[in-house]
């Protein structure tokens, strides 16, 4: 579980602890980790790891992933929740910044899924799920970064899902506005450039969710512990909106 000490992430290890696995929690920060993982472990989880990493440092990211695989064994499920990129107009940015988004999301991806595959194929069982974005789909103003990235991801995600063996999928789930410390963040950083109030940000959203409110990180997770599971045993290569149904395509 990548990205897992808080919000989204946290959520998502909460719930497949809750299902009874052994979850293994990614992060920068240490302490967050080692105290989700009691926490883990008192939901029912039968053991419970954490490897604090930096994932803009790819190679030790391989390097303790490796170590953790050659220590305690395959890892059957991979959850990719990476931080989102900064935003703004996509105009304003440069190609460092999209440089930099690219490897953080894309090749990150990419190279877990290389290095955690085999363990998968031999156990017949895998899941890869990837937490995107509803930008994947529809731009959102002000998040160009995300949104490009975002709808590459599907396209890879549905190009490995055909190349993948039988038994190991790959999935997407696209959250909708969450309340989480990154929207926090995000609805300051919309409110200093438009002047209006993070409140009037916030009332701004929710009146395009027929909804009527913010979405919970637990549902992220649920909808993760299901792509996760032998229930989505026939689902591979898709992208499922958690939004409340504020998105307008199909």
């Amino acid at each position: 579980m990548l990205g897992a000490s808080s919000g989204i992430g946290r959520a998502c290890a909460l719930a497949l602890a809750g299902a009874g696995a052994t979850v293994t929690v990614l992060a920068r920060s240490q302490d967050k980790l080692v105290a989700l993982c009691d926490e883990l472990k008192g939901l029912g989880a039968p053991n419970a790891y954490a490897i604090a990493v930096d994932m803009d440092d790819r190679g030790r990211l391989r390097a303790q992933v490796e170590a953790h695989l050659k220590a305690h064994g395959p890892i059957h499920i991979l959850v990719h929740n990476t931080g989102g990129p900064k935003s703004g107009p996509l105009l304003e940015k440069t190609e460092e910044d999209l440089l930099a988004t690219f490897e953080r999301h894309q090749l990150t991806a990419h190279s877990l899924v290389l290095q955690l595959l085999p363990g998968m194929r031999e156990a017949g069982y895998g899941r890869f799920v990837n937490i995107l974005s509803t930008s994947a789909r529809e731009p959102i103003p002000g998040l160009g970064l995300s949104n490009a990235i975002r709808a590459g991801m599907v396209g890879w995600a549905k190009t490995i899902a055909n190349e993948l063996p039988p038994d190991v999928t790959i999935n997407n789930v696209l959250p909708g506005y969450t309340a989480t410390e990154r929207l926090e963040s995000l609805k300051e950083a919309v409110a200093g450039r438009t002047g209006q109030t993070p409140q009037q940000v916030e009332d701004g959203w929710v009146a395009g969710i027929p909804e009527g409110r913010l979405a919970r990180p637990d549902e992220i997770g649920a909808a993760v512990l299901f792509l996760a599971s032998p229930l989505a045993s026939y689902i591979r290569g898709s992208s499922l909106a958690v939004e409340g149904g504020r998105l307008h395509s199909l």
